[in-house]
């Protein structure tokens, strides 16, 4: 175990764990991360990106009352933002502009 720690650069305790690990289950990958399970599914996330991209000026509130109606998933406002953030769409105000005149 020290031998193959030097050579890959990994502590020692850590390959004696896999090793251990190894042994016992036969397996030494991953265990599925614990955690809240998410409200809303993938396909639900997509759903809601499409339609916050096709009617950009619709609210979370629009948006969770669409999706609820759509799927019967009810999401409060909050993990609406959070999804849409995480796709990159923001809460922005649209700019006004005065309008260009030909003395301009």
């Amino acid at each position: 175990q020290l031998e193959v720690s030097e050579e890959l650069g990994i502590a020692q305790s850590v390959i004696s764990r896999l090793w251990q690990r190894f042994q016992d289950d036969g397996n030494v990958s991953r265990c599925y991360s614990t955690g809240r399970p998410r409200v809303t599914t993938p396909n639900e996330d997509r759903y809601l990106a499409v339609t916050a991209k096709r009617n950009r000026r619709s609210t979370a509130s629009d948006l969770s009352r669409q999706l609820s109606s759509a799927t019967g998933t009810t999401v409060s406002r909050q993990t609406e933002y959070r999804r849409l953030g995480h796709i990159g769409l923001y809460a922005r105000r649209p700019v006004r502009c005065v309008p260009l005149t030909a003395t301009h």
